[in-house]
């Protein structure tokens, strides 16, 4: 089956999880997964031993279709966390210029009003508070106060255009900063079902695991492919680490 159809077929449960029950990987999850695919080769050889410590062959012949449904998400977040590099990557081109624009309009909108304190006053309003959020916004502000203002900057040659021009760049920037920060709805739901999808494959497989380790512990040949592979080489490491 392809991992879509695996998603496909586990997306209901994958979903039924609670989110307290989450867990994020530990470890990477090409890593993880292909331990998981490993397992099942490992214990469908074990599968009489496994049965007597409750593993039944519905649940090993499982591993490969929750793999393959964590791997399809694994997908989906690997696209959305590359749209939000590219969005950073888009933010840091696209903020310096916007910071521009709004600055040279409040200084055309100060030079266009000097003369009426309450149109003055209201442009002040606009410089209050700083960071992105508040530029995207100022930029919104100016529009609407220039369109509801006009004569004094015809009166001074200011091109009209661009307050249309500080709206629209508003709205992209205002969704442009969503994705670079990674707060748009579809970047947080595939973050959700990734961490579900691999929680629903983690459980199966320590439950495995646990089995096997239990069933072969007298069995050093058998036992060794229960346990995690990519840990036990770590521990290793760190081991060898601290004897140097």
């Amino acid at each position: 089956m392809a991992n879509i159809d695996d998603y496909n077929a586990k997306l209901a449960d994958i979903q039924a999880i609670p989110d307290h029950d989450v867990k994020e990987p530990s470890i990477p999850v090409d890593v993880f997964l292909q331990e998981a695919e490993n397992l099942h080769h490992w214990s469908l050889g074990d599968s009489d031993p496994l049965k007597v410590v409750g593993i039944t062959m519905a649940m090993i012949k499982d591993l490969p279709v929750r793999a393959g449904a964590c791997r399809e998400a694994q997908s989906v977040w690997n696209k959305d966390y590359r749209s939000q590099q590219e969005a950073q990557r888009e933010w840091a081109v696209q903020s310096p210029l916007a910071y521009d624009l709004r600055n040279d309009l409040l200084q055309s909108l100060r030079f266009a009003y000097r003369k009426d304190e309450s149109l003055l006053s209201r442009v002040s309003a606009i410089t209050d508070g700083t960071g992105h959020a508040d530029m995207i916004q100022d930029l919104n502000d100016i529009a609407v106060l220039g369109r509801e203002n006009p004569d004094p900057l015809t009166a001074i040659g200011f091109d009209l255009a661009s307050l249309d021009e500080a709206a629209t760049r508003a709205d992209e920037l205002a969704d442009l900063l969503a994705e670079a920060n990674g707060d748009k709805a579809d970047f947080n739901e595939s973050k959700v079902i990734r961490d579900k999808a691999y929680t629903h494959l983690k459980v199966l497989v320590d439950e495995i695991r646990e089995a096997g380790k239990y069933a072969f512990r007298n069995d050093k040949n058998r036992l060794k492919g229960y346990s995690s592979q990519y840990r036990r080489k770590h521990r290793q490491s760190e081991t060898e680490e601290v004897s140097e």
